[in-house]
């Protein structure tokens, strides 16, 4: 629902905010009178131009069109999913033309977004970023995720899993717990992970949740 731009600094971790100051940004376009927005003005395009406006593609990034958690996104949101070589795709229609947009491509904005955010902040060009994603994410996943990093002009030194960046962030690396179990309540989804930690290395072992709240 959200994507978040931080910078690793003095042995912690600093949130970048966004142009209105906020420190979460909606992982939502909208594709409106030939322009792509991106972000909480996508999301007051939405309720203009709903079908335009493209929202969830963590729920579609990197599956096949046959997938059942891709049939049940068809009838939730309001934009048109269409086959294309067995993947979803994102059909935005206008006056002139039909556009196929792939999830990368959606996810590739989003992350085009945090990495101009962050180069303001910084005042110098980004070319490398680690990104997280959902613990369940399988290889199609987490490999598409890295072509939606390519696309967005970064070199993707690493993909980690959401619940093991928390931990990393909470510092749970440093004490003496061998277990810890993460909770994710977000926008749309509810994740829980069980994660040991063996030498500063977190491994997930189990997870579960809800995709659809």
């Amino acid at each position: 629902t959200f994507s978040v731009v931080g910078i690793y600094k003095n042995g912690e971790v600093e949130i970048i905010p966004n142009e209105i100051n906020k420190k979460i940004t909606p992982s939502v376009v909208s594709y409106y009178n030939g322009s792509r927005v991106v972000g909480d003005s996508a999301v007051r395009l939405g309720t203009i131009s709903p079908e335009t406006t493209v929202f969830a593609v963590k729920l579609l990034i990197g599956r096949k069109f046959s997938d059942p958690i891709v049939q049940q996104e068809m009838h939730r949101v309001p934009f048109t999913i269409v086959e294309r070589d067995e993947r979803p795709y994102i059909k935005i229609s206008t006056e002139e033309e039909d556009t196929l947009i792939s999830p990368e491509e959606i996810s590739a904005l989003v992350l085009k977004k945090l990495k101009q955010q962050a180069e303001l902040y910084l005042n110098e060009t980004i070319h490398e970023a680690v990104i997280t994603v959902p613990a369940y994410f399988n290889e199609d996943q987490r490999k598409a995720t890295i072509t939606a990093g390519q696309i967005a002009g970064l070199k993707v030194d690493r993909i980690i899993s959401e619940p093991t960046a928390a931990a990393l962030a909470y510092g749970l690396n440093k004490e003496d717990e061998k277990y810890v179990i993460v909770y994710d309540l977000g926008g749309g989804t509810f994740d829980v992970s069980l994660l040991t930690l063996d030498k500063d290395y977190f491994q997930v072992v189990a997870t579960g949740g809800d995709t659809h709240l």
